[in-house]
């Protein structure tokens, strides 16, 4: 097929390039500049525009079958709910009037975990799981969700279309050009001491999961959302797999929740006074609690590969040490 890809130049856009490449698929991009795919091998179409301009979108999708959509708003220091809703909200509806209009019946819309209820260790949650708390608080989960409900509203109403809906847990991996997952890896690299805090997350490989977002193209359930998640992982738990990939020492302790809590009420603080700091008690509570998932119906259905954390870890460094020297 010809797909129209956006947000390519982030970390899943990159690998989702790649691996519409592998599967014979052509690709177009669109760009806020050229050359901001960074991938040497790469043979694609980029037309330089905004994603939040219907021209210039509507140009981009002539002759495309297919649309695979991962940008995404994910800054967590911004202060109104309403700056994540262009790209994480009305994007969607953009999308579905292109749909209606140039006649495309394939697209694949990738969102959040945090739009899923989380479980436990013994029990992670699956898809049916209703969003709860902290996430339902979050702008950024927030925004997420009134996208993906949007288009789950829009595949029950055109049964004849293909909407896929997959929501990626904690991405790991290379072309992480921002970096972005890349932060909480660097910030632990090397040290001899790092505290982190009780929580945990569902850390997949960003290439894993660019299979299932290329796969579901033409598999799965439309207007199905599916949990692209991997290995469930405290944070120490994480760090601790991290140095003994790296090959290196490190001290763990686990941050007093008391105290975690209380950096989130001095960002409110600062947030009230208009200053942008990634601080507040909403995003802290998200890193206190530990949203493990369930993978087996994106495994079944949209043959999601397995890597392991470890290896994915292995690839960020690999890329990361070879993009900055």
């Amino acid at each position: 097929m010809r797909v129209l890809l956006l947000g390519g130049s982030g970390l899943l856009g990159h690998h989702v390039m790649q691996q519409l490449q592998a599967q014979g698929h052509q690709v177009v991009a669109l760009v806020r500049r050229r050359g901001s795919i960074q991938l040497s091998e790469a043979h694609h179409e980029e037309r330089v525009g905004s994603l939040l301009d219907y021209g210039d979108l509507s140009a981009a999708s002539e002759g495309c079958d297919a649309i695979v959509n991962c940008a995404g708003v994910t800054d967590m220091s911004l202060l109104h709910y309403e700056q994540y809703l262009p790209v994480n909200c009305d994007l969607c509806f953009l999308l579905i009037r292109l749909m209606h209009e140039r006649g495309i019946r394939r697209l694949v819309h990738v969102g959040t975990a945090n739009t899923i209820g989380y479980g436990t260790a013994d029990h992670p949650a699956d898809e049916q799981q209703p969003m709860q708390q902290p996430f339902s608080s979050s702008y950024y989960a927030r925004s997420k969700w009134a996208g993906q409900q949007a288009l789950i509203h829009e595949a029950q109403r055109h049964p004849d279309w293909h909407i896929a809906i997959v929501c990626p847990g904690f991405l790991i991996g290379a072309y992480d050009v921002k970096p972005s997952s890349g932060k909480l890896m660097l910030a632990a690299y090397r040290r001899w001491l790092m505290a982190a805090p009780r929580g945990g997350k569902s850390f997949v490989a960003a290439s894993d999961v660019a299979v299932a977002v290329v796969n579901s193209l033409t598999m799965g359930r439309s207007g199905q959302p599916y949990l692209l998640t991997g290995e469930n992982l405290t944070l120490c738990e994480f760090y601790r797999l991290q140095a003994t990939v790296c090959g290196y020492r490190q001290h763990l302790i686990t941050l007093p929740t008391p105290l975690v809590r209380l950096a989130g009420y001095v960002g409110d603080l600062l947030r009230f006074f208009h200053i942008r700091t990634q601080l507040s008690s909403c995003n802290v509570r998200q890193l206190l609690v530990r949203e493990y998932y369930d993978n087996r119906r994106a495994i079944a259905d949209l043959a999601m590969p397995q890597t392991s954390i470890g290896q994915a870890i292995q690839e960020f460094f690999e890329w990361y040490k070879h993009h900055t020297t």
